[in-house]
């Protein structure tokens, strides 16, 4: 059985009388009826604050939720950007040393080298689509070889020359004050852009 009880305020409410009908408790709130409630929460200053507060956490949870939805759309953009920056660049690669031999272990070209990269992706960020990184591979160099970077190493300079190779090390040297952040759209939509240019140089010129 619900309990009855006077229209009366409590709690925050304390100062303010009500109108002294019963209730019951499902349409209490600060001890006062659903007719008494509003006009505390409008004409009184503690009713005030207790209403600008409610508003302001609505107005919070609103914008944290409208946040958390910003960031999970940038996060799902910036995925998709990253791989398509990397199918561009892979195929650019695989178009730029079409014919070429392996950089590690310089068999014949065929068409299943893969774009292998010299600093491994996953540890130098900022090189991961760096051209002068990536270069025409075998699948046995470049997967069951773990890259083969011995030989790697020794054919690089001669297939990108000594300034472009100092210049490839000096950058992977400077890679470990970068963070996984590195990357943002309008950076990799600037590599695909230049990076198509390139291939589309390559083709014209065939």
């Amino acid at each position: 059985m619900i309990k009855e009880k006077k229209c009366k305020g409590i709690g925050k409410a304390l100062s303010f009388n009500g109108c002294g009908k019963l209730v019951n408790s499902n349409t209490r709130r600060f001890g006062l009826c659903m007719s008494c409630y509003p006009k505390f929460i409008l004409e009184t200053e503690a009713g005030n604050i207790i209403m600008r507060k409610a508003i302001l956490k609505a107005s919070k949870t609103r914008l944290d939720f409208e946040s958390k939805e910003r960031e999970h759309k940038y996060k799902s953009e910036l995925k998709r950007a990253l791989s398509n920056t990397k199918t561009i660049v892979h195929s650019f690669v695989r178009e730029r040393d079409k014919g070429l031999p392996c950089i590690s272990c310089g068999c014949s070209w065929s068409e299943t080298f893969q774009a292998g990269h010299f600093y491994k992706a996953e540890l130098y960020e900022t090189l991961r689509f760096d051209i002068d990184n990536i270069n025409g591979q075998c699948f046995q160099c470049n997967i069951h070889f773990d890259g083969n970077i011995n030989a790697y190493s020794l054919n690089l300079p001669k297939r990108i020359g000594n300034d472009r190779y100092s210049n490839l090390v000096k950058k992977a040297e400077l890679d470990k004050h970068y963070d996984a952040k590195y990357w943002d759209l309008d950076k990799l939509k600037e590599i695909r852009v230049t990076v198509k240019n390139l291939k589309n140089a390559i083709q014209n010129h065939y």
